[in-house]
């Protein structure tokens, strides 16, 4: 079995987004004493194959749709260029999606249905995504439901699973890798927006222009910092966790891209690089919250 198509679908550059949130809902739970490895894993394992079914699902439904045609400049989508056929990719869809639940079900076992309706929307809104008759990447919703399930619901429900308890300060926290997320998100709308407008496909970039999600892109990144300063502020945050907003200096290579007018196959970079930068702010987060 050639798995180089399966690699290439489930989109291994941007898969930083499932880690980050697990790490810093883990680092928060570590020092309030609730640290809990077999859930942390558990929460792990779930939300890395709900991003990897969301990825297959949108391989598949783009290709369905025509919005993965000949015109378009990022990577090679492996439904479309006749990599993986419709039907196996449909099946692989619901592989993945059915181990996120798998990984769950210890969830909901330890923290109770509360984690069910969370797994449920999860895997949900992966779908409908880019499925269904109005999808919510379709309709310009894609950054919103990006920012919430990347960023509160999977730092908090990490956090939640393991500490058992709720707390504010998971929430907060999460805004930061949601709105780098909603970051990473940017670019690829911003990349594919001629492809996008061709076919239906209404995001943020078709809707109200390349100078509209350069200033959300910006924007994104400036806010981690300021969720860092609230938490240090307003909620007592551990000192050394604010070393995460240095990660706003290592953006500054991207911001003088994204602002130079890159279109197309330039931005592949930094979607990749963007990535990076939640990957940087997670673990520059999770060690400063635990030390």
């Amino acid at each position: 079995m050639n798995l180089k198509p399966w690699i290439l679908a489930a989109r291994p550059k941007t898969l930083w987004a499932s880690l980050a949130p697990v790490a810093m809902g883990t680092a928060i739970a570590t020092r309030d004493g609730g640290l809990h490895v077999p859930s942390a894993l558990c929460a792990l394992a779930s939300a890395f194959f709900i991003q990897i079914g969301t990825n297959y699902c949108n391989d598949y439904a783009d290709f369905a749709k025509g919005t993965d045609d000949a015109g378009r400049t990022g990577p090679l989508r492996a439904t479309a260029a006749g990599l993986v056929t419709p039907q196996a990719m449909i099946r692989a869809t619901i592989w993945a999606f059915a181990l996120a639940a798998a990984a769950a079900l210890y969830l909901v076992v330890r923290g109770g249905w509360p984690l069910a309706l969370v797994g449920v929307l999860s895997i949900a809104s992966g779908v409908l995504y880019t499925a269904g008759p109005r999808p919510l990447g379709y309709i310009g919703l894609g950054d919103l439901f990006t920012l919430v399930f990347f960023g509160p619901v999977a730092v908090a429900g990490t956090y939640y699973v393991q500490a058992l308890q709720w707390s504010w300060v998971p929430v907060v926290a999460g805004l930061a890798p949601g709105l780098l997320s909603v970051s990473i998100l940017v670019v690829n709308n911003l990349r594919d927006r001629e492809g996008d407008a061709r076919a239906g496909k209404r995001t943020l970039a078709v809707r109200f222009g390349a100078t509209f999600v350069r200033w959300e892109y910006t924007l994104c990144i400036a806010g981690s910092a300021v969720v860092t300063f609230i938490l240090a502020r307003f909620m007592n945050a551990p000192p050394n966790a604010a070393a995460s907003a240095l990660v706003v200096f290592a953006a500054v290579p991207a911001l003088k891209t994204i602002w130079s007018g890159a279109e197309g196959a330039v931005l592949n970079n930094l979607l990749a690089y963007t990535a990076l930068l939640l990957l940087a702010y997670a673990m520059l987060f999770s060690v400063g919250w635990v030390l």
